[in-house]
C-alpha cells in the first residue's frame, strides 16, 4: 500500500488561515486532496495536522467532509508522519506532500512513486536536486525507513524538517531523484504570503473552470501568455 500523507496547518505566521483560503470558492486544502486524486500510484490519502487548537476547524471540517485526519504533536512533524504510517496496515510506502502547493500534479506524484518503487530506494524524491518550481515537491519513503528514523535521538532542525536525517545520510538510506525535462526551480508556486495566494487564485480562475485537473505544464503555458498573471510569480 502506497500511503499519501499530507501535512497542513492553520497556524502559518505570514498567512494565518492558509489551509482554508479559498480557491474557485472551495478551501485550498480540499482542491490539494482533489488534485491528488489522480494520482493512480496512491492507495489512501491521510491529511496530518497538528493538536493545537488553532487546527480544530480545520480537522473538523475535513472530518465533516469524510477524510481522514491525523493529528499529533504540532513540532514533531517526522512522528506525525510515522503514526500515520502505523495507523494502516500494510504500507510499504509513505508519499510526504505539503499544504501550502495547491499545484501538486497528480502526474508528478505518481512518477516519483514509480521511481522509488522500480529503484528500490529508502528515499525518492525531486526536491534534493531541484528542477521542479517549489511546491511540487514529491518525497516517496520506505515505510520501514520512516519508523526508524522517527525513533532516533534528532536535533531540533530535524524535527522541523522531518526528512532531513534521511536525506542527509544517502550512504545509510538509499536515494533515487525524479528529474524534470527542464530546469524550471527558480519558480516558487507554493502560498506562504498574500501575494502567492493571489497569484494562486489567478492561476485557478483561469485554469480551473475548463480543466480542474489542470498540470504543471499548463500553468507553465498560462505564466509565459497572460503577463496580467505572470507578475503575480514575478
Amino acid at each position: 500500500m502506497i500511503l499519501a500523507v499530507l501535512q497542513a496547518r492553520m497556524g502559518s505566521s505570514r498567512l494565518p488561515g492558509k489551509s482554508m483560503a479559498t480557491l474557485q470558492g472551495q478551501p485550498m486544502i480540499v482542491r490539494q486532496l482533489e488534485r491528488l486524486r489522480g494520482a493512480r500510484c496512491l492507495s489512501k490519502i491521510i491529511v496530518a495536522t497538528s493538536q493545537d487548537e488553532a487546527d480544530d476547524a480545520l480537522a473538523g471540517f475535513l472530518v465533516s467532509r469524510g477524510h481522514t485526519v491525523h493529528r499529533g504533536a504540532g513540532a514533531d512533524i517526522l512522528a506525525r508522519i510515522a503514526r500515520c504510517a502505523d495507523a494502516i496496515s500494510a504500507v510499504s510506502h509513505v508519499v510526504r506532500l505539503k499544504g501550502d502547493a495547491p499545484f501538486m500534479d497528480a502526474g508528478v506524484v505518481d512518477d516519483a512513486v514509480r521511481m522509488g518503487l522500480a529503484s528500490g530506494a529508502d528515499y525518492t524524491s525531486n526536491r534534493v536536486h531541484r528542477t521542479y518550481p517549489a511546491g511540487l515537491e514529491v518525497e516517496v519513503i520506505k515505510a520501514g525507513v520512516l519508523r526508524e528514523a522517527a525513533a532516533e535521538e534528532r536535533d531540533p532542525t530535524a524535527r522541523i524538517s522531518p526528512t532531513a536525517a534521511i536525506r542527509a545520510q544517502p550512504q545509510r538510506w538509499s536515494q533515487a531523484h525524479l528529474r524534470a525535462a527542464r530546469d524550471w526551480s527558480r519558480l516558487d508556486w507554493r502560498v506562504k504570503t498574500a501575494a502567492d495566494l493571489a497569484f494562486a487564485r489567478s492561476v485557478y480562475d483561469a485554469l480551473y473552470p475548463g480543466d480542474p485537473d489542470f498540470r504543471m505544464g499548463d500553468v507553465l503555458d498560462l505564466v509565459e501568455n497572460r503577463q496580467d498573471i505572470a507578475r503575480f510569480a514575478a
